[in-house]
């Protein structure tokens, strides 16, 4: 196997610590966080993505294979994110999985209207939560076929 220091096969963009430590055992348990990045809020995740500021050394043209977006963020909101990573021709093939608290019917539409790939609200209960954040790593890493 390759061993490519810019390779990100998940993007996490969780600003809850212990939501974000859930996701990255979920994804451990089911042999799925190879590399997986962290970031806490939507102004760094858009630095990540676009490889700017401190992230300036990665290859945009190494993107996540897979974007886990929470909508409530600081500084710059989910949604944000959301359009700017849909509107770039290099990145709007990113698969964004949109995983939230939210439930409401205008936050479920306007991912969509953006371009989300997946909405997923996040299971209060800690094993309904492993188990779909399994699945979902499942199907967008190994699944899931992109463009090349």
């Amino acid at each position: 196997m390759m061993n490519d220091m810019h390779a990100v096969d998940v993007l996490l963009v969780e600003d809850n610590q212990q939501d974000a430590e859930l996701t990255i055992r979920s994804l451990k348990k089911h042999k799925l966080a190879n590399n997986i990045s962290v970031v806490e809020d939507g102004a760094e995740a858009l630095d990540f993505i676009f490889c700017r500021g401190k992230y300036s050394e990665r290859d945009i043209k190494h993107p996540p294979k897979v974007i886990f977006l929470d909508l409530k963020l600081p500084l710059v909101s989910g949604l944000e994110v959301l359009r700017e990573i849909k509107q770039d021709a290099l990145t709007k093939a990113v698969p964004v999985v949109v995983v939230t608290s939210s439930r409401e019917d205008p936050d479920v539409k306007a991912a969509y209207e953006l371009g989300a790939n997946s909405y997923v609200v996040k299971p209060v209960d800690f094993e309904a939560f492993t188990e779909a954040i399994g699945s979902l790593g499942l199907y967008w890493l190994l699944i899931n076929l992109p463009p090349k």
